[in-house]
């Protein structure tokens, strides 16, 4: 257990990653807060749960995936604690995000209001700063540092 522990927390004394963690920390922050709280515009935990189960067709469990992860992984990020987790649970609830919804309405976002949706690039985005996060860790300033070299 302690090894995974180490495996799991360990991270070198670099300061990027904090700038990942924390720039994903503030963009989803919002996006879980609508979804489970009603903040900024949102529905709240019952009514989006509603959405994913009766418009989209998921399972109650796999409606309720995505909320909790894009709430309590900003939570994890900003604090860098179970980092790699986190950025992972992030990279798979966009990646499906992506594939069931979005990559239908192109690459480009729409800023301009000249198509259906958004498109795929934002989500190419976050997948460099998830996947940086999984493989560098959460680096100084973080909860995964002290974990890890407690547990080496």
């Amino acid at each position: 257990m302690k090894k995974l522990l180490h495996t799991l927390t360990a991270t070198p004394a670099l300061t990027a990653p904090l700038f990942l963690r924390l720039s994903l920390a503030v963009v989803f922050f919002p996006h879980g807060a609508q979804k489970v709280l009603g903040w900024y515009g949102g529905f709240g935990f019952h009514n989006t749960v509603g959405f994913f189960t009766t418009q989209m067709g998921l399972p109650y469990a796999l409606a309720v995936l995505p909320i909790l992860t894009e709430f309590l992984a900003p939570f994890a990020l900003l604090f860098g604690f179970f980092t790699r987790l986190a950025a992972l649970a992030l990279f798979v609830n966009m990646f499906v995000a992506m594939t069931l919804v979005h990559w239908q309405n192109g690459f480009f976002m729409n800023w301009m209001n000249a198509q259906k949706g958004e498109g795929i690039e934002y989500f190419l985005l976050v997948f460099g700063l998830t996947l940086a996060l999984v493989i560098q860790g959460a680096g100084r300033f973080s909860l995964d540092k002290v974990i890890g070299e407690k547990t080496a």
